[in-house]
């Protein structure tokens, strides 16, 4: 099991943040796989850090921003997968301030989701 638990953490969060997405918008796109699964791990790591529950939900907010940004940069040129242009406070189309603050809450759950799943690894 030892071998098995970061591929099954990384599967666990690129299917919960495809999940959340089909619930938001009623699709997903395959590179988000790849992103959840990516910020699930780094968000792990966020919580095992010595720092209030705040500080860790700043953090995680801003490590799944910095990873949504990475995967627009590289897959969502054409904004075919998402397009926040007009958002408020948007950043070249592929992040905005209304969802990185949105991932302060569900980042906050999710490392609670991680931990939960990795002690029982």
């Amino acid at each position: 099991m030892k071998y098995a638990k970061y591929p099954l953490l990384f599967c666990t969060g690129g299917t919960a943040y495809m999940t959340l997405e089909l619930i938001w918008r009623g699709w997903s796109h395959s590179s988000m796989f790849l992103a959840g699964g990516t910020c699930f791990l780094l968000l792990g790591k966020i919580n095992t850090l010595r720092l209030n529950a705040a500080a860790k939900a700043l953090f995680g907010a801003i490590a799944i921003t910095g990873v949504e940004l990475t995967a627009g940069l590289l897959v969502n040129r054409d904004y075919a997968v998402w397009d926040y242009r007009q958002m408020p406070f948007s950043f070249l189309g592929q992040i905005c301030l209304p969802f990185s603050l949105l991932w302060i809450p569900v980042g906050f759950a999710a490392m609670q989701l991680y931990r939960t799943l990795d002690r029982k690894l």
